[in-house]
């Protein structure tokens, strides 16, 4: 009867209700993220990711409004996570004083995204983010779609995006939720 019983929970236990997102001192392979930048528009801006001395991924570079352009992002993609258990998305991170945008896919074929901005302070710092507060953008335009449900992740990134010529650096420890 008691393997039963674990077994029957097993089986309809959601496959995963870990926070994590990502820990970058668990995982030093930044090739699982990848760099978006406004060259897909013909802009020239340039960002990049590395892991420093500390074991952080560090998302740097500069954004120019040369060429209408004006943004770069990071993206990691997840294996449709249930989320569903948490309504807060939590980033231990370092900034530069400057505006981020989080971004989150609640599907891998999703052309938007649903978007949060917060600003950096320049110090180490705990940033959180509500689920119901990500409303879906796409190129800009906040599209008549409801905010995020907070069911499942698919992906998520960071943008800088700030209408100005800037260089940028955010130092990420790790993401997960709450």
């Amino acid at each position: 009867m008691r393997v039963l019983a674990l077994l029957l929970f097993f089986t309809i236990m959601p496959q995963d209700h870990s926070s994590l997102i990502y820990d970058f001192s668990q995982n030093d392979n930044k090739n699982q993220w990848f760099i978006v930048d406004d060259g897909v528009m013909g802009g020239l801006s340039q960002g990049n990711i590395n892991i420093n001395s500390d074991g952080n991924g560090v998302f740097q570079g500069y954004v120019t409004t040369e060429n209408n352009g004006g943004f770069s992002s990071v993206h990691y993609k997840l294996d449709n996570k249930d989320v569903s258990p948490f309504s807060t998305v939590v980033i231990k991170l370092k900034g530069d004083g400057k505006k981020y945008q989080f971004r989150i896919k609640s599907n891998a074929y999703q052309r938007f995204s649903y978007i949060n901005s917060f600003e950096t302070s320049g110090d180490w710092e705990t940033i959180k983010l509500f689920f119901d507060d990500f409303v879906p953008m796409f190129r800009g335009y906040r599209l008549a779609e409801p905010n995020y449900s907070g069911k499942v992740m698919a992906e998520v990134a960071f943008l800088i995006g700030n209408k100005r010529d800037e260089t940028f650096s955010l130092e990420i420890e790790k993401i997960y939720l709450e």
